[in-house]
């Protein structure tokens, strides 16, 4: 009992230095991007550029903000305000950063969250039912591999165009109801189903050549119950970690996705907050990414242990 209790502290302990690591690196990596980036966050915080101000206010904005000091001393008390949990204030939208990711957060993690459902459900009912099985599976690896190969933002163009303003089955803009999720759900879930129905795929048929199924079979198992007690829990292994990868990768296709179709989200704010040089809000959206990513390597970790108790204690 003490020896699992300290391996599972142990286990906290690193994960949780590997996550403000992370976190950190986040945070100066977007500050040395900001600075490198052509553009002037004072435009930003007087108004833009049609607001004209005076080198008089310029100068008092630069002061006010801490512009007007050296580098290292910006990022010494940038690090700082940020490990006081003060992510400080937006400069285009002139209010608190965690006010904007509070109202910007939900529709993007909504919209992450079913298109993640979405891509493991095409991937499960293109693999389980055709892996090994001739025809039906040649024809379900070929349409994998095309909808890997599409881009999110080409194929919501073309979902727009079609079943929103040809065939008007949805919603084509907005974020109210389920009918305005659908159109960006498939866009982002079609090419991630794609990957995830690949990896799966090949780790089903290695599955399916495993000695354990031999035995299933030999016990009289039908091929169905052999094919979703036994061989699916050894293929979705792969999957859950490429999963944790699809994570950080649906925040960013999310920026083309809401704004083709006009949704509210932190992937169109983070366009937005870039193009106005807005530091304290691009800081607050990537450390919000940031964190978001850990969380999902934390659940892929309780996931391999829910999927194959054999693995519990191993993982570091």
């Amino acid at each position: 009992m003490g020896n699992a209790m300290t391996h599972l502290l142990r286990r906290a302990a690193w994960r949780l230095l590997g996550g403000i690591l992370v976190l950190l690196a986040a945070a100066s990596l977007t500050f040395a991007a900001l600075h490198l980036t052509p553009g002037d966050p004072v435009t930003a915080i007087l108004g833009g550029a049609s607001a004209n101000p005076t080198p008089e206010a310029i100068a008092a904005a630069r002061h006010e903000y801490g512009l007007d000091r050296p580098i290292a001393v910006q990022y010494a008390l940038y690090i700082a305000r940020i490990a006081r949990g003060d992510l400080g204030q937006s400069f285009s939208q002139h209010m608190p950063v965690i006010a904007v990711l509070r109202a910007q957060a939900p529709p993007t993690l909504a919209l992450m969250a079913s298109s993640l459902a979405v891509a493991w459900l095409l991937a499960l009912l293109s693999v389980v039912p055709t892996a090994r099985r001739g025809a039906a599976g040649a024809i379900a690896s070929t349409l994998e591999t095309v909808g890997a190969g599409l881009p999110q933002f080409w194929l919501g163009i073309l979902l727009l165009w079609g079943l929103a303003f040809e065939w008007r089955l949805l919603p084509p803009a907005g974020n109210h109801g389920l009918p305005a999720l659908v159109l960006p759900t498939l866009s982002l879930a079609i090419p991630l189903a794609g990957f995830i129905a690949q990896v799966m795929r090949e780790s089903f048929d290695l599955a399916l050549d495993q000695p354990f199924i031999l035995t299933a079979r030999a016990r009289g198992l039908g091929d169905g119950t052999v094919r979703l007690r036994h061989a699916l829990r050894h293929a979705l292994l792969p999957c859950v970690s490429l999963s944790t990868w699809a994570v950080g990768a649906l925040v960013g296709n999310a920026v083309a996705i809401e704004i083709i179709f006009s949704r509210q989200g932190l992937g169109r704010e983070l366009f937005l907050s870039v193009a106005t040089h807005d530091m304290p809000l691009v800081s607050g959206i990537v450390l919000f990414i940031a964190l978001t990513y850990i969380l999902a390597g934390l659940a892929a970790d309780t996931l391999y242990v829910l999927i194959d108790p054999r693995l519990k204690g191993t993982r570091p």
